[in-house]
């Protein structure tokens, strides 16, 4: 049997921003460390959320209705879609969830008829209002070690990393089919820099 101890472990990233010595230790050291930051988080928003009985995404989309309904007045499917990073289709069957358990209301938007306007119940801001005190407590400690500098950098950073990201799963995609034989030479740039296939 061939000894495999020193055959060299492919590089994961070829950037050199993100390689140390020729070594992408650190970039495996961050994704794995995002990994664990984001099922604890994960958890956390559904302790958050079963405590109103609700699932973690129906929490979501229901104080992410309640915070642009605050700052925006008026909230609709597409807005709090690129709000929350998901599809129209998806909030919308997210939302009709939330209107039958009383908690969001959904009406005609008076300059646009073919829009939906949603709204947070009465009974929706009760839960709300019942959760936030534990809330504040727990989010202060999460994210407790951050200044103010360094909460202002991250927000940045994520924003940044969901758009990158996009651009990254287009490029998997794309990678994935067709072959790499029946790829034109200049189709993969175009792609990493965020235009859509075809």
């Amino acid at each position: 049997m061939a000894d495999t101890s020193k055959t060299p472990v492919p590089l994961t990233v070829s950037r050199p921003e993100l390689l140390e010595d020729g070594s992408d230790r650190a970039f495996r050291q961050l994704v794995h460390a995002l990994f664990g930051f984001l099922a604890r988080h994960e958890a956390v928003r559904a302790g958050h959320a079963a405590r109103i009985g609700l699932a973690g995404i129906e929490y979501s989309v229901l104080i992410s209705i309640g915070h642009l309904e605050a700052e925006e007045r008026s909230v609709s499917v597409n807005r709090l879609a690129t709000h929350l990073h998901l599809s129209g289709p998806f909030i919308t069957t997210v939302t009709n969830k939330l209107e039958r358990l009383g908690l969001v209301s959904k009406e005609p938007d008076a300059e646009d008829r073919r829009r939906v306007k949603l709204r947070i119940t009465a009974e929706g801001w009760r839960r709300l209002s019942e959760l936030a005190p534990a809330q504040r407590q727990v989010n202060d400690v999460q994210f407790g070690p951050l200044s103010a500098g360094e909460f202002r950098l991250l927000n940045d950073i994520m924003g940044r990393l969901i758009d990158s990201s996009e651009r990254a799963l287009k490029l998997q995609a794309f990678l994935a089919d067709p072959p790499a034989s029946e790829r034109g030479p200049d189709a993969l740039p175009a792609i990493a820099e965020g235009t859509p296939k075809g």
